[in-house]
């Protein structure tokens, strides 16, 4: 695979990362926990919503910066399951920030030929954004260069219990044996059932936990923990994170090669 060139004066890290990328060495999928919103708005004596808006900002560098660097699959996790139970005030502004990005960025993934992919509970979510993001996942499912998936009333428990109910229902139904239960048949009930596990997971702000966040698909992944704020994280910190996973030995279970 040969990527697009670098614009003239891209940074020392992303030069890296590009290199690394031509050269097939980069991970296929990268999930990020997109943490410290809040924290970065309070040091700056900031609203949280306020920090979500910054942090949206961040979504948009690193998703141009994964197609650039030729990344098959980006996985962002921007609403788990247990956020319901955040201020009420705060759940409105991040589903009205959730709307605005959709409408803002769907010109840029027709452009980058981007399909974006929803992962989560999405009847939770209210009907007006439930519209929105149907539209763009409509508007975008025939591109191919890389998956943007967000997550969305996301839990990675409730996305296996999901999973057991499907599969426990076919057994009732009379339409699957309980023999014929594997890994790959429960894996392709997830809601991540066409996407590569994850190679690399990202956490951003300092914590350094899963937080719930695909439990099933990070067996192998490798993890990244960051001290850096999700409003904070753009190219330069990105392409860092990418180039450490080149250093990383892989064995999925085995010994290391003599």
């Amino acid at each position: 695979m040969t990527l697009d060139p670098l614009p003239i004066g891209a940074s020392q890290p992303l030069r890296e990362a590009w290199q690394l990328g031509n050269s097939g060495r980069l991970p296929r999928h990268v999930a990020i926990i997109m943490d410290g919103n809040g924290r970065w708005a309070q040091r700056r004596g900031e609203s949280r919503s306020a920090g979500h808006q910054a942090g949206a900002d961040s979504v948009r560098a690193v998703t141009r910066t994964a197609r650039r660097l030729g990344l098959q699959a980006l996985t962002l996790y921007a609403f788990s399951e247990q956020n319901w139970s955040r201020p009420q005030d705060e759940v409105q502004s991040l589903l009205r920030l959730l709307v605005q990005y959709l409408a803002s960025e769907l010109s840029e993934m027709r452009r980058s030929d981007i399909r974006l992919r929803a992962l989560g509970n999405l009847a939770r979510l209210p009907a007006p954004v439930r519209m929105a993001l149907d539209a763009t996942l409509q508007a975008t499912q025939g591109h191919c260069s890389m998956t943007l998936s967000l997550a969305l009333s996301y839990g990675g428990r409730e996305e296996i219990l999901h999973a057991a109910r499907h599969l426990a229902q076919q057994v009732a139904d009379g339409t699957l044996d309980v023999a014929e239960i594997d890994e790959a048949r429960l894996q392709r009930a997830l809601w991540t059932a066409d996407l590569p596990s994850p190679d690399l997971i990202i956490r951003t702000s300092g914590e350094q936990r899963l937080s719930n966040f695909l439990l099933w698909q990070s067996a192998y992944a490798e993890l990244y923990f960051t001290p850096v704020d999700w409003p904070d994280f753009r190219d330069d910190a990105f392409a860092q994170a990418l180039v450490d996973f080149t250093t990383r030995q892989r064995r999925f279970g085995g010994i290391e090669p003599k």
